[in-house]
């Protein structure tokens, strides 16, 4: 008889292999196109700038296999190697209440993933992004980030996960239906509050300075029907030299969000390119699908759980020997990516989708001319490759690849 031991070791070795695969095929197709900049942007980027991107891209791909092989060891320590059976014992013993018991496992089994993580996380920082010009971390910075992300996690977190082991300990089969409530509501607070509570705990954020971009800004804003709460820009530079721009927020308490490494990158008129890119999302309503397709995989994901909880061999096919509702949360956090992994193409496809049409959008509104110039500066700053693998971008972009990008925006144009 296959056991579910068997179906989730076949698809960790697929899964698994599936990663490496790709990785293989994007740092051979980099390096297969190191030595010559694509036709469409020989004019745009020098050799020099197209190789950092590619040595920087498989630089991160390289090492991405190491966190890769390392999570993978972990995920079976913690449950075929009896990790998760260890510690989940070690606090019942402590005989605290059913949610305080599941709340004392998650939050140690956390701590200890976090630790575990956390030289990965210190190398990329300071050996990568060193290495290639992008870090602006201060180990203090790093340090600070780290206790104030932890802080902030425990503090929303544990009522949150409180909230959820109530939910599923009494109210009885429809529990993952209320659950669902309960974390569809949740979701859409924290994107009401991120711009003004949470986000500036972490950088500092400043209306951007009256002038012509900010009076540019304004005018688009008027022509597509978009209000915001303002116009802001964030520090950055103090983390890094990449340079980005995003909408943040729900409802009236939206923002509009610079980093002062874009301002320095791009002209006025690239940058109101740029935003009339981001307005494009919220005028096809890209930012509500997203937000009903978060919801119905949550909603799906929930009801699957409820079905897996009841069944022994969930637990004891994962290395578990006690049911309880903490438990089979746990575990089917840390095994669905095994399972789910092959489904990627189609929320990256779904993605580039939403990124195709708000360039057209932004074509319509600003000069598609200035657009391009200012992805390709972006390309250029942020030593992005114009050389992905397809195959690898299908599964991991959620961008249409350079080329394709900036063709789609010269047919618009």
């Amino acid at each position: 008889m296959f056991t579910f031991t068997q179906l989730f070791l076949l698809m960790f070795v697929l899964s698994i292999g599936l990663r490496l695969w790709l990785s293989s095929r994007q740092i051979r197709h980099i390096h297969q196109h190191r030595d010559a900049v694509p036709e469409s942007f020989a004019d745009k980027i020098t050799l020099e700038e197209h190789q950092k991107a590619a040595d920087y891209t498989t630089t991160k791909t390289r090492f991405g296999r190491l966190p890769l092989f390392y999570d993978a060891a972990l995920l079976l320590i913690w449950t075929l190697g009896g990790g998760l059976e260890w510690l989940d014992q070690s606090i019942i013993a402590m005989e605290f209440s059913p949610i305080m018991t599941g709340i004392t496992v998650m939050l140690a089994f956390m701590l200890i993933s976090s630790a575990l993580d956390l030289p990965f996380s210190i190398y990329t920082t300071f050996v990568i992004e060193e290495k290639f010009g992008f870090n602006k971390t201060t180990v203090k910075t790093f340090v600070i980030d780290m206790f104030k992300g932890s802080a902030l996690g425990l503090a929303i977190g544990v009522p949150l996960l409180f909230a959820i082991l109530w939910l599923m300990q009494q109210m009885g089969d429809l529990w993952w239906l209320y659950t669902w409530v309960l974390l569809s509501g949740f979701s859409i607070l924290m994107m009401w509050i991120y711009p003004t509570w949470i986000a500036p705990i972490f950088n500092k954020f400043e209306p951007l300075e009256e002038g012509d971009t900010l009076n540019r800004i304004k005018g688009l804003l008027e022509r597509c029907g978009f209000s915001s709460d303002g116009v802001f820009v964030i520090d950055g530079s103090k983390r890094s030299s990449h340079g980005n721009a995003y909408f943040s927020g729900f409802g009236r308490n939206k923002r509009i969000v610079f980093y002062d490494t874009l301002l320095k990158m791009l002209s006025d008129d690239e940058l109101e390119a740029v935003l009339a890119h981001e307005l494009g999302h919220f005028r096809k309503k890209h930012i509500i699908k997203s937000i009903l397709i978060s919801f119905a995989t949550t909603l799906a994901g929930l009801a699957i759980l409820a079905w897996l909880m009841k069944n022994e061999w969930f637990y004891s096919g994962l290395g578990v020997s006690t049911q309880s509702t903490y438990m089979a949360l746990l575990l089917f956090t840390m095994v669905s990516p095994v399972f789910t992994f092959a489904l990627s193409p189609i929320m990256s496809l779904f993605s580039r989708k939403n990124e195709f049409e708000a360039d057209a959008f932004a074509a319509e509104q600003t000069d598609a001319q200035h657009l391009i110039k200012a992805l390709v500066g972006l390309y250029r700053e942020n030593a992005s490759t114009l050389t992905p693998d397809p195959m690898y971008s299908a599964f991991y972009d959620s961008h249409p690849p350079a080329p394709v990008r900036i063709a789609h925006l010269n047919a618009q144009a």
